[in-house]
């Protein structure tokens, strides 16, 4: 067993408590939900970006390559100053949603370089400008331009021209779980000598001016043994002592994390000390304003340096819990602790990766699971009392009573969690953390179903089943896959250690019954098995805004939403049928979930008896259907991933587990005896496949020939980078619906939206999405499974060239991983929409993972730094060599 792997196991103890330090620093906390107090639900700019720097927050903090304890309470991260900028550079910059063109996004460049599990290696990249970081053109330029026109990025002002910018990699080394090493070297790339000021900050999030804890932490100078090293301490009445130690910085700036009320305000503060303090100190040169007592709650280490073109100057600390003993001297062992710990890093992920993979595919698998642990974040917001304000507090305005989330009172957040992306998305999602869990179970199985059990504990999962959504609404519906990434979490443990962890999986099947409960009785408005459940997470994918009421109460029977309730219903047949393996009482249960299954696959071809189903014949593919209240069914003919997803409901059983549970094959042939009507909907049931499988599914074989004929057309939804969110014969073939005397149309839009629906700044009408490909992959694998090699499509359509399902689900597969190799050129496709952001010198092994990809192009777009479930090419790139997803040039 590796080192990492040791710790990993070290981790499930509470004595060596590897992960209770980690990046869970937000990159973003300002404009968020749970800083919001304002009464009409704008938190964009009730607490904006120029705030920042000068406003206490209440839930959670922010910084650059920062990282805290596991609730947030003791923090360090890094500030700059280039001597050019009007306040030093403390966090993350980008648009709020209403400035952006496409909603909200981070105008910055940084890389996660690379991280453990355990966090004991760590190292990520920014790039800060040489000259005045541009922040008023940024907003400005990107006010100018509409939806149809690009984003304005840091990479199109003259910020980063000619190499004017330092590059300053930040590293972090556990000597052991409270004992961390920090260094950060920073490089001058620019062809002249420029000045960087470091600013490694340490502080503590205030807990102790709501009028809730006021127990209030204390940090201060303490005199040093050595005269080349400086200390600060951090005393704390739950964490205990820390010492953070400084080799040879100029100074110490303290002051207090307080809000300074008469720059924010004009109200006189009630300390001298605040926020803001260090930033004027460095800044307008004002010593005066920091505490010459050397004590507060924010505290601040400043070097300087003058560095020649190419010059590298690096500083180095330790942060240390302070028990009985006390280092003699902290940097001693400092280089030898790094070395070791990464070449314990590199040991972790060459033992990971498949020994058939090359260079190239172990880089972009490497760093696609370096962002994920890097998006880890403390997840502070206590809905009752965000609700309810605070006791030292004004009172929060009426209107929150009864608006966003008052619903969910007993929500009581306050764990690590695995964000979208930690500055644009800074919360979690619920239907994006089960994607997130498939990789991250890679490497550590047990945060991953950590993950999945907190999510559906009684103070997150709703009384009456539902999931939460997001902050922004934590009512919203997500699709309800938290089902498969349990029982594909188990499998992936099971498989790494040749016993998958049933306790797990039964706690979440039961939670899971009560989030089906929720399902039928709320999203089933008829008791047909047809669905519901709005915007599903696919923001501007249809027609209209489907979260949308109508005002003459017709309402959508959604493809996608049945198609997730089929799939849904299989996934928690198949866990019951595990589960029964070692208790029979589970049979029962899957028999219900099979019936359950039936009854929706009986309702996609029949809506509610009318003869008219999601199904059309004409052009052999699924759509939403508008039911009116005058009993008309309209077929909303837009062809997008909507009419693919009932691929995603399938699932194949051996017959050898079939006859180990008896009672459940007694009911199952009853019903084929007795229910021919619903039966003959199921595929092909009666008839083992290959290797004796029996396969359950919502598309029979006619009707998954001719989905996958469209699918694998690249004049609709196949291009060279994976399946897209729209069909490209939308593109010169609009759909318009007119809906009282209004036009509503859907294009073919590869690239970044044209509609303001959810805020704009997702696009499902064209680009290609990871989550429904990877779920797509899968599908395929399973009909294999079933078909096995005899059955062959073409691919791609009107080639001539015939595959078998896994060839096909391996050509995705491939698709999707050359968006991050070099083509014939060169050329990364991800890259495209970033100009020359990356050069091929000191970039040319860097990655982003962004949120979706261009659906001509493949460049990347939406969120740049999101390693979410664009992780799941981590994944994507560890199947075993016969799925084929290690080709490449040089392979």
């Amino acid at each position: 067993m590796n080192a990492e792997r040791a710790r990993l196991q070290e981790n499930n103890s509470s004595e060596w408590p590897w992960h209770f330090w980690g990046p869970y620093l937000a990159e973003r906390a300002w404009g968020t939900v749970r800083e919001d107090y304002s009464a009409n639900g704008d938190a964009w700019n009730y607490f904006a970006h120029d705030h920042a720097r000068s406003r206490a927050y209440r839930w959670n903090e922010d910084g650059i390559a920062g990282i805290s304890d596991f609730k947030g309470r003791l923090c360090f991260a890094f500030a700059f100053w280039n001597e050019r900028d009007p306040f030093l550079k403390e966090r993350l910059f980008g648009v709020t949603g209403p400035q952006g063109n496409h909603g909200e996004d981070v105008k910055e460049v940084y890389f996660y370089n690379d991280a453990t599990p355990t966090h004991s290696c760590m190292s990520m990249l920014y790039r800060y400008p040489q000259i005045a970081f541009p922040y008023e053109e940024l907003v400005r330029q990107n006010a100018t331009r509409g939806k149809f026109d690009p984003e304005f990025e840091l990479w199109d002002t003259n910020a980063l021209a000619d190499n004017r910018f330092f590059d300053i990699e930040i590293e972090y080394a556990k000597a052991e779980p409270n004992d961390i090493l920090i260094r950060a070297t920073a490089t001058n790339c620019g062809p002249r000598s420029a000045t960087l000021h470091l600013l490694p900050t340490i502080w503590f999030r205030n807990t102790w001016s709501w009028g809730r804890d006021e127990r209030k932490p204390n940090l201060q100078e303490r005199t040093p043994s050595d005269s080349n090293i400086e200390i600060i301490e951090a005393t704390h009445e739950d964490l205990g002592t820390y010492r953070l130690y400084c080799a040879r910085p100029e100074k110490f700036l303290f002051t207090e994390n307080e809000s300074n009320l008469a720059r924010l305000w004009g109200v006189p503060n009630p300390t001298p000390f605040v926020k803001d303090s260090i930033n004027d100190a460095v800044v307008q040169d004002r010593p005066e304003i920091v505490n010459s007592n050397q004590v507060g709650t924010k505290a601040a280490a400043h070097y300087k340096f003058t560095m020649s073109p190419n010059e590298s100057r690096t500083i180095r600390l330790r942060l240390t819990k302070i028990d009985n003993q006390r280092p003699s001297d902290p940097f001693a062992k400092f280089d030898k602790i790094f070395r070791t710990r990464r070449e314990e890093a590199d040991e972790f992920y060459s033992e990971l990766a498949p020994s058939s993979l090359n260079e190239e595919h172990r880089a972009v698998q490497r760093q696609a699971l370096a962002g994920m642990m890097w998006s880890k974040q403390f997840y502070h917001y206590i809905v009752e009392q965000w609700l309810d304000g605070d006791p030292t507090q004004p009172p929060p305005p009426n209107e929150r009573q009864f608006g966003r989330n008052s619903e969910w009172r007993h929500l009581y957040n306050e764990r690590v969690m695995s964000m979208p992306d930690k500055w644009e998305f800074p919360w979690y999602a619920s239907w994006d953390l089960a994607f997130h869990c498939i990789p991250l179970a890679l490497v550590d199985p047990h945060f991953a179903k950590r993950q999945l059990d907190v999510i559906v504990r009684e103070w997150y999962q709703h009384p009456n089943g539902q999931i939460p959504a997001y902050e922004w609404n934590f009512s919203d519906v997500n699709p309800p896959v938290l089902a498969w990434a349990a029982w594909r979490i188990f499998q992936i443990e099971r498989k790494q250690t040749g016993q998958g962890d049933r306790a797990f999986l039964e706690t979440i099947f039961h939670k899971m019954l009560i989030a089906f409960t929720w399902w039928v009785n709320r999203k089933d408005s008829e008791d047909n098995n047809i669905f519901q459940g709005g915007f599903l997470g696919l923001d501007n994918i249809g027609v209209f805004d489907r979260n949308a009421c109508f005002p003459d109460g017709s309402h959508l029977e959604q493809s996608d939403g049945t198609s997730w309730m089929g799939m849904f219903s299989l996934n928690l047949m198949r866990i019951a049928i595990e589960l029964a393996r070692e208790n029979h009482v589970y049979e029962n249960i899957a028999t219900k979930f099979f019936e359950h299954f039936l009854g929706i696959a009986a309702a996609m071809n029949n809506v509610g008896g009318s003869g008219i189903g999601l199904w059309n014949e004409e052009d052999e593919f699924y759509y939403d259907v508008l039911h009116t209240p005058g009993g008309r069914y309209l077929p909303l003919k837009v062809r997008s991933l909507v009419g693919l997803m009932p691929l995603l409901a399938v699932e194949t059983i051996q017959w050898q587990l079939i006859d180990a549970l008896p009672g459940f094959k007694a009911r199952l042939e009853w019903y084929l005896v007795h229910r021919p009507d619903l039966a003959s909907l199921v595929s092909r049931w009666q008839e083992p496949g290959m290797r004796e499988r029996r396969l359950v599914a919502l598309t029979r074989g006619h009707r998954m020939k001719c989905l996958l004929r469209r699918m694998l057309d690249p004049d609709e939804f196949l291009s060279d980078y994976g399946v897209r969110s729209l069909s490209k014969f939308h593109k010169d073939h609009p759909y318009v619906l007119n809906v009282r005397g209004e036009e509503k149309i859907v294009s073919y839009e590869p690239a970044e939206s044209q509609t303001g629906i959810f805020g704009g700044n997702s696009n499902w009408r064209g680009p290609v999405w990871f989550p429904i490909n990877y779920l797509l992959i899968e599908s395929l694998q399973q009909f294999h499974h079933y078909y096995g090699d005899d059955f062959k499509v073409e691919c791609p359509t009107r080639s001539g060239n015939f595959l078998t399902l896994k060839e096909i689900a391996n050509e995705l597969s491939n698709r999707l991983i050359k968006l991050w190799l070099r083509d014939e050129n060169g050329e990364r496709p991800f890259r495209r929409a970033s100009g020359n952001v990356m050069n091929d010198g000191q970039d040319q092994h860097r990655f982003w993972f962004h949120e979706y990809f261009h659906g001509d192009t493949g460049a990347g777009l939406g969120a740049s730094h999101q390693t979410g479930w664009t992780g799941l090419i981590a994944k994507l790139i560890q199947q075993p060599p016969e799925f084929g997803t290690i080709i490449g040039r040089d392979s």
